[in-house]
């Protein structure tokens, strides 16, 4: 069985890899990953709903409960650029299947915990082993598709994304009111166990064997700047619940400064010729991935935050179930995984202006729904408002998937893993300042005017902001996209001589 490492140019890809062989096993392998995925991504939100039941049966304080989420959501983002890396140097079916069965075994593991320590603990080894696996799906299916077969498997990878998002609230939800009795939180662990040793079999049997570039080296001096940046810029945002962002504000500036240090050591290796951990050129030289990955952090920090806005709205606000208020928001889920779908066949076609779209269709659907939260009866409104998440949900499929397709499709695919892990993380950053600040908004208005109408709509409102300064980018960039085309040049990326393209180091 063999997959063409030879990487693809442009729109035609297909026609360009003249060393591909479609792999007949290819979609049944896509199956695999993306179960696998979907588990992962789930486990940042599901748990969410469980705090209050876990606090409780361990005898945690809000502090160290929070600590089940924020610890998870920290090790997840910390693991992606270095596990891209990884798998782009030596084997990517190999660590995918050894990071799920870790995933499967601290699932277990944070099941069993007897206290709120060793539930952490778990957690913590859970989110790493969840950050290994999370770039080797995005690499996969670059190694495995071509062409408009690509751009349909990003958007079953897109609606995987966005699906695991939106009904992590709704599924603990569920969770909970079967599993009922003091322990039944411990089944929203227990249940990644048997759909992890499936997908593991499978995997071992399905996902191609194809060894990497051969570089084994791996960059120490940049895993640990980068590691050490990511660190201080999201350890404010996971201790935000306890006051984290005011008592570690300086680690913000300190981030970014240790950031512009790993570029440059970057840089600096690009230039001796050696290999580095995250190439710069990914973002100077191939189209569309700086945009891409910019139009994903922006979006991400709206996206990620909305749920838990949703949540306290309607738990505390309205009264509602965790079920309850889980089904709810399930109309956006619905209309995203229906989009993203159909996304996939489109972008070859519309590109860029598929996500232009999208973006207009979540910000109607959000903006409509928090009028509708602020003037409609309260007995009426989230019903109201289904329909119009909906729309929100459809516009949520042409985003994500699509501007997953945009942003890797001319990554070559020996650097996929590690472009897919830096595209993740910069998403995870984006989840992790949303997920902090419009729940923090809601509370802070909350406390000061006692109306959580006025709360859900001013956050709403926040995410807005992040949602329309990703649309101004990707407009730009389909702007650009169109005079490039009408004036009949080249995009910096078909120049013959590019070092990434031409395989250069």
């Amino acid at each position: 069985m063999t997959t063409s490492t030879s990487a693809a140019g442009g729109r035609g890809q297909g026609a360009q890899d003249t060393g591909y062989q479609p792999d007949p096993r290819r979609w049944r392998a896509l199956w695999v990953t993306l179960v696998a995925g979907f588990m992962s991504l789930l486990d940042v939100t599901i748990v969410a709903v469980a705090l209050p039941t876990i606090q409780r049966d361990l005898g945690a304080s809000p502090a160290q409960v929070q600590w089940v989420v924020s610890g998870y959501a920290l090790t997840f983002a910390l693991a992606l650029v270095t596990a891209g890396r990884l798998g782009d140097a030596l084997d990517r079916r190999r660590i995918f299947l050894l990071a799920l069965s870790a995933f499967v075994l601290f699932s277990a593991a944070c099941g069993a915990a007897p206290d709120i320590t060793l539930l952490v603990v778990a957690r913590l080894a859970q989110g790493l082993a969840a950050g290994f696996m999370a770039p080797q799906n995005s690499a996969l299916i670059q190694q495995l598709f071509r062409g408009a077969e690509r751009g349909r498997a990003f958007g079953f990878f897109g609606a995987t994304v966005g699906i695991s998002s939106a009904v992590g609230p709704i599924t603990g939800g569920a969770i909970l009111a079967l599993a009922s009795g003091a322990d039944g939180w411990r089944w929203i662990f227990y249940v990644n166990v048997p759909i992890g040793i499936l997908a593991v079999l499978l995997g071992r049997r399905l996902l191609p064997r194809v060894q990497g570039t051969g570089r084994g080296h791996v960059d120490a001096t940049g895993v640990l700047l980068l590691g050490l940046g990511v660190l201080a810029l999201m350890y404010p945002l996971v201790q935000a619940d306890s006051g984290g962002i005011e008592r570690l504000w300086w680690l913000f500036p300190v981030g970014a400064v240790v950031l512009l240090g790993f570029a440059q050591w970057q840089r600096r290796l690009v230039a001796k010729g050696d290999q580095p951990l995250l190439d710069p050129r990914l973002f100077s030289t191939v189209r569309g991935y700086a945009v891409g990955a910019g139009v994903g952090t922006l979006y991400f920090i709206g996206f990620s935050g909305v749920w838990l806005v949703f949540a306290l709205f309607y738990q505390h606000g309205l009264g509602f179930s965790p079920l309850r208020s889980g089904l709810a928001v399930t109309p956006f889920a619905v209309g995203s995984a229906f989009a993203a779908v159909v996304a996939g066949r489109m972008v070859e076609r519309l590109g860029r202006l598929l996500t232009v779209c999208g973006l207009v269709g979540v910000i109607l659907g959000l903006g409509g729904t928090a009028l509708l939260l602020h003037y409609a009866d309260l007995g009426t409104a989230p019903w109201l408002a289904a329909p119009v998440l909906f729309l929100g949900g459809i516009g949520g499929g042409f985003v994500v998937s699509p501007n997953f397709t945009m942003t890797l499709r001319d990554v070559p695919v020996r650097m996929a893993g590690a472009a897919g892990g830096a595209l993740q993380t910069g998403q995870r950053l984006g989840a992790a300042v949303g997920t902090a600040a419009l729940p923090g908004l809601y509370y802070l208005v909350l406390g000061r005017h006692q109306d959580y109408r006025a709360a859900v709509v001013i956050a709403l409102g926040a995410a807005l902001i992040g949602m329309v300064a990703s649309l101004a980018l990707a407009t730009f960039d389909w702007q650009r996209d169109r005079r490039t085309r009408s004036g009949g040049g080249k995009r910096p990326q078909e120049v013959a001589d590019d070092p990434v393209r031409s395989g250069q180091p």
